[in-house]
């Protein structure tokens, strides 16, 4: 296996780091814009195991899918890992779908709210795009698995096990994500400063979250089942494990809720994000004064988008681990009915505590936590205990392989616990 990662941020950076310590792969390269940052990753992977000699960095337009193509055949990838936000999706796949090398991501295409009822009715969803190619995936013997973060990714891994060995019938999948986590300025001040991408934290907060139903399904046809909600909608107060406690959470339009139906049977699949009163009050003024914006205006003779902006200014998630504290924690909450016929109401999750990211990989903790998903799909994928072609997401391929190689100690695993909680 030759893996060609496109993009050394906070979460390609760390994905590197937990890459090194495994041996399925005989080339690794890493890809990014900026080639000094590409070079900085292969640097520190290099320093944390001596002699290391399968990583390379090298520069590439991710916007540009023939030089994404160019890349992988210069490369000689036969697996492309895109760790750069969602509005790089489509260049990226459609780049490897003409190279001919099999995919990964850890967000979806992106959305468009429907035009005349954008919080009743689904427009373009996650994802679509790239399902429109479902066929032509197949047809070429290729897999793109889509979808393979934390959230989504574990949790879907996470669903499907609960549907092959916990229930026997499910009522909902709901995904819910919640921390605690502070950020302190350099001066010891608490501030703001979001886990991960906020141009994606934007997107994926502003715009009308999806849910599905099976009761509205109509011809069997999965996608009647899904509509829309304002951004928001239904807040709960979940109870996190591990210390972080009660979070209110929202719906919040996330892959989940695009990729469970497909391929499990629930009555209802949702995602609820525990964004916290100052993330919604934020993001709630960048839509008021037009801040959240992807359409560029001109400043000064320059074309600049608003939501650019916000994310420029904002401290750079990839570098905010010494300055945070706490945990997060990402999981299922499944119920329904169990395999001895009584009801059953189940958290499936992992926490992911900063101090100990930070200590052992030097990644902060919600980077870290989205990066070693995609890499023991790799691992599965080379040693065949996963196999397909298409476009699929985690919860089309058998979950016990992953769970076990993921809390099996190391070095035959990754020795990453995970945990079931009944509720």
């Amino acid at each position: 296996m030759r893996i060609l990662m496109i993009g050394a941020g906070g979460v390609g950076d760390a994905a590197a780091k937990i890459a090194v310590e495994r041996d399925f792969y005989d080339v690794f390269v890493v890809a990014d814009y900026d080639i000094e940052r590409a070079r900085r990753t292969v640097a520190s992977v290099q320093a944390r195991q001596p002699g290391e000699n399968r990583f390379h960095a090298v520069t590439v337009d991710a916007s540009d899918e023939n030089a994404v193509a160019a890349a992988i055949r210069l490369t000689g990838a036969t697996h492309v890992l895109n760790a750069v936000d969602p509005r790089f999706v489509m260049p990226i796949f459609n780049g490897c779908r003409a190279a001919g090398a099999n995919y990964l991501d850890m967000a979806m295409s992106l959305s468009l709210p429907h035009k005349d009822a954008p919080y009743d009715k689904a427009g373009v969803k996650l994802g679509d795009e790239q399902f429109a190619q479902a066929s032509d995936w197949e047809g070429a013997g290729r897999l793109a698995l889509v979808g393979i973060g934390v959230e989504p990714g574990l949790s879907d891994v996470f669903a499907r096990y609960a549907a092959d060995h916990l229930f026997s019938s499910i009522d909902e999948l709901g995904t819910r994500d919640g921390a605690n986590l502070a950020y302190f300025r350099p001066d010891g001040t608490e501030g703001f400063a979001p886990g991960f991408s906020m141009w994606t934290i934007i997107e994926e907060c502003l715009n009308p979250p999806v849910v599905w139903e099976k009761s509205r399904v109509v011809g069997g046809n999965v996608e009647t089942g899904f509509f829309t909600l304002p951004p928001f909608s239904e807040p709960e107060v979940f109870d996190f494990p591990e210390g972080i406690g009660p979070v209110e959470c929202v719906h919040v339009e996330h892959e989940e809720v695009l990729l469970m139906p497909r391929w499990l049977d629930a009555e209802r699949v949702t995602f609820k994000y525990g964004l916290g009163e100052q993330m919604i009050s934020i993001l709630k003024a960048l839509h008021t004064l037009g801040l959240d914006s992807k359409d560029p205006v001109t400043i000064k003779g320059i074309q600049v988008a608003p939501r650019d902006i916000v994310a420029a200014v904002l401290p750079d998630p990839a570098t905010i681990g010494p300055q945070l504290t706490g945990k997060t924690c990402a999981g299922v909450m499944v119920t329904g009915t169990g395999v001895d016929g009584q009801p059953r109401s189940t958290y499936l999750y992992h926490v992911a505590d900063n101090e100990v990211t930070m200590r052992d990989y030097d990644a902060q903790c919600v980077v870290w936590q989205t990066a070693f998903n995609p890499i023991v799909a790799l691992e599965l994928l080379a040693t065949g205990a996963w196999a397909g072609a298409g476009v699929r997401g985690p919860e089309a391929f058998d979950a016990a392989p992953f769970l076990e190689l993921l809390a099996a100690p190391k070095p035959e695993g990754y020795g990453i616990e995970w945990g079931i909680e009944e509720r």
